[in-house]
């Protein structure tokens, strides 16, 4: 193939269960090579490493641009696994649920027009917080009342945080301009909780490029669908944490051609559905919210479930199917053969006891690396015996009982402590080994997942093939479900659910084109048709489209200002914008310096990537609300410019 030096781009994304890899020809838009092996916990390097050396070489040296997704950031949130991070609220306090158990309130704050209300509190009572959290959390967030309208109080206990500690410290108003003090908590909240995930992640890409001798550009999809500079993704993380299913979005639009469809990804944790409409991923102005929680992250619109090829399947009276990602019986016994003869005397189990940690199919794996876990000093002496009592090789509950001399009712919840803490990964069984059962996936140890099939079945009084038969549909339905539900996101999904078990006399047919991707989908796509009459396709590479995703996607640039009076019956203005906040005489004067503003921050964004305006679509819109005699009571703007990083290659 005659391709030039330069003229190839690199696509990486790094999963909950693959790594993924692609080499594009970027002038023709095709894919030249593809490759995927497993991802590697703890340690990134090994999985990226072993995936880009599946790759063609002598491509591999020819590339110039290089972008990345994953997944990881997304999966931590659904598992609720984000590294611990302290909260420090200014000038109020939140009665509301919060992912974290550290936080502390002080006075100050600011009103709707940033003006201060209370002073800034004592600061010794944050210096107390600090240092008795700093060994304790992998970061620091804070969030002001009325912060984003004026950050000032934000910015001083952030300065001072960053004298006692060197702990990343995140600030609410850095990450939205929007109002919503519970909502841009939890943001700033799990952008500290994620920043080790990101860093972590792309110091391996970045090893691992050094390591290949790849010296190219390296940007970052963000959960909007669209492309940052790699040192701009570390500063928020949050805005990567459904930057995978953004990837699989903008790469199935690619591998189609289609301007216009939904995207069904179906990864190891969890399934991701997304839209795309004339090119440009749907957003969902609102917010994301991911694992339960609301944020003010500007991302695609999607559903996201802990449904995935990973998902745990778990028996009592009746089986479930997650939420926790759990490593497969097959892959577990391909690396541990040993493995098979603990499945041949199971744990044994009275179903009122099981939960899903008590399993006969469960085994549990110290996780040793996890480098910056063992930086925290959070594990209680009782942990640690627990820990030690794992090792190195799966371990069942009697195995664990016996080291320790304890019923498993005495140490399950310790286990499932260290699990959420990630020093312990769970094998058990799952989707993926069901389908390894009914011959339609033969990736690794098939006869694990027969015998795993057959102690699950026999709590139900079932037959093997039956009762993977019976995962598979129920597995099949919640894909149907989740897909009709992103389509009538007001409908409760209990109607949906009974609107779907009538598919004999009714059908879904949605009317856009219906793109499935990620490595099993092939498995599902004749049970998906039998309930749903879509314009269905499964296109070449749709087992790497996060990876293509992730190559082929744009620099989006948003910006969103806010006019109002400075105070009642003022006729002065006030802009709010991210350089802060600005006094006009007069409406019109705030809104021709809120114009100038959005044209020079595109300008100055763009060319950040090598990006004229005469490469870049900019459309600004505004829009006026109310009104007090002939002017407006307030004006917002919103302006998007989109371009092509690779332009700038």
């Amino acid at each position: 193939m005659n391709t030039q030096l330069g003229n190839l781009g690199l696509g990486i994304d790094t999963g909950g269960t693959y790594t993924d890899a692609v080499i594009m020809d970027l002038a023709k838009g095709e894919i030249i090579d593809s490759f995927k092996s497993l991802t590697t916990y703890p340690d990134l390097v090994k999985g990226i490493e072993d995936t880009l050396r599946g790759l063609d070489q002598e491509y591999l040296k020819k590339v110039g641009f290089t972008s990345v997704s994953t997944t990881l950031a997304t999966n931590t949130t659904l598992e609720g696994k984000g590294y611990p991070a302290g909260l420090i609220l200014i000038g109020y306090s939140i009665s509301k649920e919060l992912p974290t158990d550290y936080v502390i309130s002080v006075d100050g704050g600011h009103d709707s027009d940033g003006n201060e209300t209370h002073t800034l509190g004592n600061l010794e009572d944050i210096r107390d917080f600090v240092l008795q959290n700093r060994n304790k959390v992998a970061a620091f967030a804070i969030s002001s009342y009325f912060g984003v309208r004026n950050p000032e109080h934000e910015l001083r206990v952030k300065e001072y945080v960053r004298e006692l500690t060197d702990l990343p410290v995140v600030c609410g108003h850095e990450l939205s301009l929007s109002l919503g003090a519970y909502e841009r908590a939890v943001t700033a909240l799990l952008n500290a909780q994620l920043i080790p995930v990101i860093d972590d992640f792309i110091k391996s890409v970045l090893s691992v490029m050094k390591k290949m001798g790849i010296d190219s550009t390296l940007m970052m999809m963000k959960c909007d669908g669209s492309l940052v500079r790699i040192e701009k993704a570390l500063e928020k993380p949050v805005e990567s944490i459904f930057s995978g299913p953004a990837a699989s979005l903008v790469g199935a639009a690619h591998l189609t051609g289609l301007k216009t469809c939904v995207a069904l990804d179906i990864g190891g944790t969890s399934t991701d559905i997304a839209m795309i409409r004339d090119g440009i991923p749907i957003v969902n102005d609102s917010g994301a919210v991911v694992g339960g929680w609301s944020t003010m992250v500007k991302a695609i619109k999607m559903d996201t479930s802990a449904l995935g090829g990973d998902s745990h399947v778990w028996v009592q009276k009746k089986t479930y199917i997650g939420p926790k990602r759990v490593i497969p019986l097959c892959l577990a016994a391909s690396e541990y053969p040993a493995l098979i003869e603990k499945l041949a005397t199971p744990d044994k189990f009275s179903p009122r006891m099981m939960t899903d940690l008590m399993q006969p199919t469960a085994f549990f794996l110290s996780r040793n690396g996890c480098s910056l876990c063992m930086k925290l000093s959070d594990l209680s002496g009782e942990e640690v015996k627990v820990l030690e009592a794992i090792g190195d090789n799966p371990s069942s509950l009697s195995d664990i009982e016996k080291k320790l001399k304890m019923h498993p009712l005495m140490f399950i919840d310790i286990l499932r402590s260290l699990v959420r803490k990630r020093y312990v990964q769970q094998i058990g069984f799952t989707p993926t080994d069901a389908l390894h059962v009914l011959g339609e996936y033969h990736e690794w140890n098939r006869t694990a997942s027969f015998m795993g099939a057959d102690i699950l079945a026999s709590y139900l009084n079932m037959g093997r093939d039956e009762f993977c038969i019976k995962l598979k549909e129920e597995f099949q339905k919640n894909l149907a479900l989740h897909l009709v539900s992103y389509f009538g996101s007001d409908i409760k999904k209990e109607d949906v659910r009974k609107f779907l078990e009538c598919s004999d006399a009714i059908v879904f047919r949605p009317r856009i084109p219906v793109v499935m991707v990620g490595a099993p989908v092939k498995a599902y796509e004749k049970e998906l048709g039998s309930i749903i009459e879509a314009d269905t396709r499964i296109p070449d590479y749709y087992e790497v489209g996060n990876a293509v995703g992730a190559l082929v996607g744009d620099v989006i640039y948003r910006t969103e200002m806010l006019i109002r009076p400075s105070t009642a019956g003022s006729s002065s203005y006030t802009l709010f914008s991210d350089k802060g906040r600005h006094v006009f005489d007069d409406h019109k004067e705030a809104v021709d310096h809120a114009i100038a503003h959005a044209e020079q921050s595109v300008k100055e964004y763009m060319r950040g990537y090598g990006l004229s305006m005469e490469n870049v679509n900019f459309e600004l819109k505004m829009n006026d609300i109310g009104s007090m005699g002939t002017l407006p009571l307030e004006t917002k703007l919103v302006g998007i410019a989109v371009g092509s990083p690779r332009r700038g290659i």
